[in-house]
């Protein structure tokens, strides 16, 4: 039984009582008090006019101060219960009547996957499984969290005591577990979860990476700590030194690799790469794009300069200066700090990555505390002068609220247009946002935990990222023109030739001989196919 519907009977059931009390003392304080006789039935009468404030019948004078004192605090009873009964009784019943019900116990399903309490951790993760066919179920032991769960279209269901989470989901016929509560929670779900005889595969997120280990004795099948995998994918994505964008590059003596934002209005964007003659006019050559948190290395003649995108260009001082000429923009910084806002666990794991680099870091919190070397709110945008950001290379914001996230992003691009913005993010549905906000590169832990788990659960390879390139030198086996080279079509950048220890500054004229060495720029995959093209 509902709390409200408990809640209207007992108002019921007093009010019943209260008018049998009030027509029992009027019926005595009348034959008493006034020396006329009613009847139980007209003092009930009586009562239950009073109480209603409907008026009366012939009952309407009375002369003794207690009957006075009596019809007075009935009266008032009656007001009273008119503001009362309808806001804290009737209201709350009629509320939940109407609302849809929050299921208590699962509806017949099999092979389908449990996930008990819902978080940013498992949005992309049930969208996914949703995606697939796979059946799933959310239980949570809250019910405004499980009754916001079932306003997204999502199975739940809902159980007040966190012991009897696991008999009201048909585990049984399951056919895995993500746990996604507090480490205790979670200690406690896998273990009676094997108790109960359960042989699938148990996920486990967890808070503290020291608690890995003990989840997985628990009987966890597997045990993970997204916010720690999205500060290494931020602090690697920021520094060369944790992730070199091209190893191999540091042959290339005369070689830079920069990056440049393409803005909306720039003469290049919109085109493809062939019709912008990029590389012809400037010497430049275009070795990846950046359309948000993906690199996109295969750069052949039909790749469009996407508005907003990063281009990843390499030549010489020279040629890179035009190639900015043409693209409208500057560089972005490559030198200088990087900048931590926010000191949570994400920016901890962020500062510590940085640290062991070698990277020079500062870091912005609200509090005072070991490490922190600016105290305010990166929201002001004074703080951020404080803290020089003009200066830095990078800044990474690691705040916990998407929606400060946004806001910084904003403000930081304002402040300084050069400075990379880095954005961990919640909830993958506000990513659009944040890069319309002027994110460079941003991440959702969402994104980063429902990628791993959806390797697991659906037997997928877990995404490859582009940016695993290499620069590696091939020996050319024939001579050849290089414009002739199917360099673009395997995915490639040539970046320098070396003809008799000497590196000669290429054209598209130029003619290969037998031996030059041509360091190409690509995957493992491309640059393999470019390699075979050349065996003899």
């Amino acid at each position: 039984m509902h709390r409200s519907t408990r809640r209207l009977i007992g108002l019921a059931v007093g009010l019943v009582l209260f008018l049998i009390a009030s027509a029992l003392l009027y019926q005595e304080g009348m034959a008493r008090l006034e020396g006329m006789h009613r009847t139980f039935w007209d003092s009930f009468e009586w009562a239950g006019e009073t109480l209603s404030t409907t008026g009366y019948g012939y009952d309407s004078h009375w002369h003794h101060p207690a009957m006075v004192i009596l019809v007075v605090v009935v009266q008032f009873a009656g007001v009273f219960l008119v503001f009362l009964v309808v806001p804290v009784f009737l209201v709350p019943f009629l509320e939940e009547r109407f609302e849809r019900r929050v299921p208590r116990i699962a509806p017949k399903m099999a092979n389908h996957v449990v996930v008990y309490r819902y978080g940013p951790t498992v949005e992309t993760l049930l969208q996914r499984l949703k995606a697939h066919d796979i059946p799933s179920i959310v239980v949570e032991t809250d019910e405004v969290s499980a009754r916001a769960v079932l306003e997204r279209q999502q199975p739940v269901v809902f159980s007040r005591a966190e012991e009897d989470a696991l008999d009201i989901c048909r585990l049984a016929q399951a056919r895995a577990i993500v746990a996604n509560g507090r480490d205790e929670e979670n200690a406690a779900l896998i273990l009676r979860a094997r108790q109960m005889g359960f042989r699938g595969e148990i996920f486990a997120f967890v808070e503290e990476p020291a608690h890995r280990k003990p989840m997985e004795l628990a009987g966890a099948t597997a045990a993970y700590t997204p916010r720690h995998i999205v500060a290494a994918a931020l602090a690697a994505h920021a520094s060369d030194r944790i992730s070199p964008r091209l190893p191999g590059s540091e042959n290339l003596p005369s070689v830079e690799r920069r990056e440049i934002r393409v803005a909306a209005a720039s003469p290049m964007a919109g085109l493809t790469l062939a019709s912008s003659n990029l590389g012809a006019a400037t010497g430049a050559i275009v070795v990846g794009q950046w359309i948000r948190n993906r690199l996109h290395a295969r750069c052949d003649a039909s790749m469009i300069i996407e508005p907003g995108s990063i281009l990843e260009i390499a030549g010489d001082a020279a040629s890179l200066d035009r190639a900015a000429a043409m693209i409208g923009s500057r560089f972005l910084r490559r030198h200088g700090p990087y900048l931590i806002a926010g000191f949570g666990e994400v920016g901890r794991k962020v500062h510590e990555l940085l640290c062991d680099a070698g990277e020079e870091v500062r870091v912005v919190e609200r509090e005072a505390m070991d490490g922190v070397d600016i105290v305010g709110n990166v929201l002001d945008p004074s703080v951020l002068e404080r803290a020089a950001l003009h200066e830095c290379r990078a800044v990474v914001l690691a705040l916990n609220s998407d929606d400060a996230t946004l806001f910084a992003t904003v403000i930081a691009r304002d402040a300084a247009s050069d400075v990379t913005v880095i954005a961990r993010v919640n909830h993958s549905r506000n990513i659009d946002n944040i890069y319309r906000a002027g994110a460079d590169f941003a991440l959702s832990i969402s994104d980063i935990s429902g990628e791993m788990l959806s390797a697991r659960l659906l037997g997928h390879v877990a995404r490859s990222r582009d940016e695993h390139r290499q620069v590696v030198p091939v020996v050319a086996n024939a001579r050849r023109p290089l414009r002739g080279l199917p360099l673009r079509q395997h995915g490639c950048s040539l970046l320098a030739l070396k003809r008799a220890g000497a590196f000669l500054p290429t054209t598209a004229e130029m003619v290969v001989e037998p031996g030059d060495e041509l360091y190409v720029c690509g995957s493992a995959e491309a640059v393999g196919g470019v390699a075979a093209l050349m065996r003899p």
